[in-house]
């Protein structure tokens, strides 16, 4: 039988371990031999622990945690470092690249304070001042923070009390495009050998509009084409139809905007308003799931067959999102800090 290894153990067995075999030796006058062969460790391992404790006592059996080779950065270094990531990209300090790497601190680092750092260790220095590697969102530089703000704090609250007041309901509207050449997602594969995905060779694409309400309400519709004025207003018109009152939030899309759009919004005698979301502020937009949702779970993951129609297939997608109330819902949920449920 295998003895067992005492270095497989945890610092608090261990310990106990070799305070009660140096009792038994010292205490109760056993063999070194026959106190580590009942515990079934190494008979020479009992040696050291006895010169530890005459030199000692039992202070010198006990568990310590190494404490490693000295930091090369300070404290106050490390602060720095966490400074200068949290909320900035290397942009802003000369460099041309957009994103944090371990090697780009490293150079930081060792610019500013004359010290040098492998990767790893800056991983680690990284993992110790709770910065994680993260994907970050895209955001305009021609997006205005106060205005988002403004909407966040104060139009959207208006929103929400007025209609509730009216009796109208809210609903988001956006458009997008889907393409039967989407990017794939990742599989699985021998190493070194890509694998192929057998798709169809033609080249479909085709646009959406839909519209989502916090309750799980859906509409939507497939077109091809570009939008203007005057498909916007069709659109409209197929939208309104059966609904009573409708706050209806959209982007500045110039068809959005139209003299057309308006008139024939003014023709509805309050029926419908239109209300608009600050410029470059797609995360504000619920509807924005939608499209994340049918992409990430449509043609991306279950490419077309042969003969199957694009314009068919997006159908089909958003026809189980409409029948899915929990999942329009979530849409909203996920932006819980701005949209709560009414």
């Amino acid at each position: 039988m295998t003895k067992s290894d005492g270095r497989k153990l945890d610092h608090a067995t261990g310990e106990h371990l070799r305070i009660m075999a140096v009792r038994r030796v010292v205490e109760d006058g056993e063999t070194p031999s026959a106190v580590m062969d009942s515990m079934g460790l190494c008979r020479t391992s009992i040696y050291p622990w006895l010169r530890e404790y005459q030199k000692n006592g039992l202070d010198g059996l006990r568990s310590t945690q190494s404490q490693g080779p000295a930091p090369k950065l300070s404290e106050r270094q490390r602060q720095a470092v966490r400074r200068w990531i949290v909320g900035k990209d290397p942009r802003q300090y000369g460099l041309d690249f957009g994103l944090w790497t371990r090697r780009i601190v490293g150079r930081l680092i060792r610019e500013r304070f004359g010290v040098s750092l492998c990767d790893a260790t800056v991983g680690t220095l990284l993992a110790q001042l709770d910065i994680t590697p993260q994907k970050p969102l895209r955001r305009a530089y021609e997006r205005d923070p106060l205005a988002v703000q403004a909407w966040v704090s104060q139009t959207h609250p208006k929103l929400r009390l007025r209609a509730k007041r009216l009796g109208a309901r809210i609903f988001f509207l956006d458009e997008a495009g889907f393409s039967s050449e989407p990017n794939l997602g990742r599989t699985w594969s021998a190493k070194g050998q890509t694998p192929v995905v057998a798709t169809t060779g033609q080249r479909q694409k085709v646009n959406a509009i839909s519209a989502v309400n916090a309750r799980g309400a859906f509409w939507s519709t497939v077109y091809t084409g570009s939008l203007n004025a005057l498909r916007f207003v069709g659109f409209l018109k197929a939208f309104i139809q059966g609904r009573g009152k409708v706050f209806l939030v959209v982007d500045g899309h110039p068809s959005h905007r139209a003299v057309c759009v308006r008139d024939y919004v003014r023709s509805l005698c309050g029926r419908l308003e239109l209300h608009f979301l600050p410029p470059y502020a797609p995360d504000l937009n619920p509807d924005e799931f939608v499209w994340q949702h049918a992409k990430t779970n449509g043609v991306s993951k279950k490419p077309l067959r042969r003969n199957e129609s694009l314009r068919e297939r997006v159908e089909r997608d958003l026809d189980e999102i409409k029948k899915n109330k929990t999942l329009v819902q979530s849409f909203f949920h996920a932006q819980c800090v701005v949209y709560a449920i009414n």
